[in-house]
Parts: structure tokens; sequence; C-alpha cells
């Protein structure tokens, strides 16, 4: 063969010797692909899927009033065989009625559209201000030696005490609620936001930007807090169930709102949690309450995990 047949000449281009031949990473991509590696996840997200469905699509299908049937004492406190034989076969009287003649599972469900709103709610508001003052507060030491003092105060009052408190200063709603809830709920989390901060805001490519003039705030904003998202969806999977279990607890002592939450239900119920026949309309909502919640505390943890750089192998 001739040598131009063997040998031929290839040109040099700097531009394409610079390329690097690696395959596509899309971060968010790889959360979802972790996180739905695990077959549990599925199921636990079918489980909330129904739940969400139940607590916002059914109230808004059906017609719920507590007092529709309260001058009919026929009604009242049937066990679900005795509700069903009544008034027969539909969804609305599997768990029977309560002490209103209302429907038990009516009334679980319009009480765990509120409490998810409200959880919901309180997360969105806490984590927004917890994650932005949490970093700002890591990467200033200025901002520091303040928030430090804030934190040493507002930190030591019980947090349950707090809301107990706003709760009677103020007409008992669901905005007064959200309020006792989130004005110093916040604090926390950013706390727990600005120790992961001062762990890595003296890293080398955070003293460059510093170094380059950026400020304190874009760095925060742009150089720390896309490192921090498995942190950040950690604590979210803490707190949305939190705020849950804090209604739940308020209103059960007392301190509630007037909105017929779940724990508004569990209240009302409690004498029937000791009387034959009655137990459903206390266990019901109990039972609902505690699968949202851990439903909740297991997809958020299980995102957290997936949000993990270091799983996307």
């Amino acid at each position: 063969m001739s040598e131009e047949k063997l040998f031929s000449f290839h040109e040099h281009s700097d531009l394409e010797s610079e390329k690097i031949t690696a395959p596509r990473y899309s971060y968010w991509q790889s959360v979802f692909r972790v996180f739905f590696r695990k077959k549990i996840n599925i199921v636990i997200l079918g489980v909330l899927a129904v739940l969400v469905v139940f607590a916002y699509a059914y109230p808004a299908l059906t017609e719920y009033d507590k007092y529709g049937e309260l001058l009919n004492p026929d009604v009242k406190h049937l066990s679900p065989s005795k509700a069903i034989d009544y008034y027969g076969f539909h969804l609305k009287y599997i768990l029977g009625t309560g002490a209103a003649g209302q429907s038990t599972f009516d009334a679980i469900w319009n009480g765990s559209r509120i409490s998810i709103s409200l959880a919901f709610i309180c997360g969105a508001i806490n984590m927004t201000v917890g994650v932005l003052v949490g970093a700002i507060w890591g990467f200033s030491k200025k901002v520091d030696t303040f928030m430090m003092e804030v934190y040493n105060i507002l930190g030591n009052i019980p947090y349950v005490l707090l809301i107990s408190v706003l709760l009677m200063l103020f007409t008992p709603s669901f905005w007064t609620m959200v309020f006792a809830l989130t004005v110093t709920g916040w604090l926390y989390l950013a706390y727990a936001i600005r120790i992961q901060v001062v762990i890595i805001r003296d890293r080398e490519y955070n003293l460059a930007s510093r170094c380059l003039g950026t400020s304190t705030g874009k760095i925060a904003i742009k150089n720390i807090l896309p490192f921090m998202t498995s942190v950040i969806v950690t604590l979210l999977a803490t707190e949305i169930p939190s705020y849950i279990s804090y209604e739940v607890f308020l209103a059960y002592i007392g301190r509630g709102i007037p909105e017929m939450t779940l724990g508004r239900l569990i209240y009302e119920a409690e004498s029937s949690m000791v009387t034959p026949g009655w137990e459903l309309e206390f266990w019901s909502p109990v039972a609902i309450a505690v699968i949202i919640t851990v439903v909740l505390y297991v997809v958020g943890l299980n995102l957290g995990d997936a949000s993990d750089p270091r799983t996307h192998v």
C-alpha cells in the first residue's frame, strides 16, 4: 500500500482538545433515579397520593355538615354496621357516626385537609426564612454575633408554651396558628443551617470568591446553599410532620383552633376512647394523623438521602 493510504494528516484543534467526553449529569434526574430505585418509596408515594386525594378531592366532591343530623337522636354514635343498616352502604358511613350524627369518615378527611394545609404553609414559611437567614448567619461573623444573642434568648423559651400563649393572646384561628408556629419556628432551622454553613464557609472556592469581591449574600446563596440541598430536604422532612403533631397536641390539651382539624376531632372524641362501640370515633383520626406524619417523614427522609450527591453513583 502507498504511504498516502497508510498515513493521513490529522488537523489539530486547540478548542476540540479541551472538550471532555463524559456522560451528561443532571442533579435532579440523579436524585429521582436514586429515590425511585427503592421500591418502598414507590409504595409510600402511593399511600401519600391516596391521602392527598382523600384530604383535598373528597371534601370538594361531598358535602359535610357536622350539625346536619343534630336533631335526629337515632343516628348518634352509630357503629359502622349500624350506620350502614340505617343509611344503606355508602363510603361515608364505613366508620360510623359521631356525637352529632355526623359521618366520622367525612369529618376525618375534612380535618386532614386543614391539618395538612397548616403543615405545608408553616413548613414553606419557616424553611424559606430559616434557610436564607441561616446562610447569612453562618457566613457573616457580624450577623453571627447578633443572631447568637437572639437565639440564646428566644431558643430557651419552650416552643409549645410560646405557641399556647400566642393562641391565648389572639383570637384562635387557622392563621393565628400559622403565625404562632412561624413567629420563632424559623429560628431553630436557621441555627441548624448556620452550623452547616460554618463547616464549609472557609473552603478554598469561598475564599477565592471573597478575594474577588463577591458579596456575602451572593456567596451564601450561590456557593453554599446548593451544597446543602440534602440537609435542607432532611430538615423539611422532620419539620412538616412536626407541625401536624403540634396542632394535634395543642388541640388535645384545649389550646387548638376552632376549625375541625384532626386535633380537634381527637379532642372532642376523647370520651369515646373508653366507651364500648364508640372507639372508632377516637381511634380513626388518631390513626390517620399517625399515618400522615409517618408517610411525610419517611418520604422526606428518603428524598433527603437521595439528594446527597454521594449517593449518585
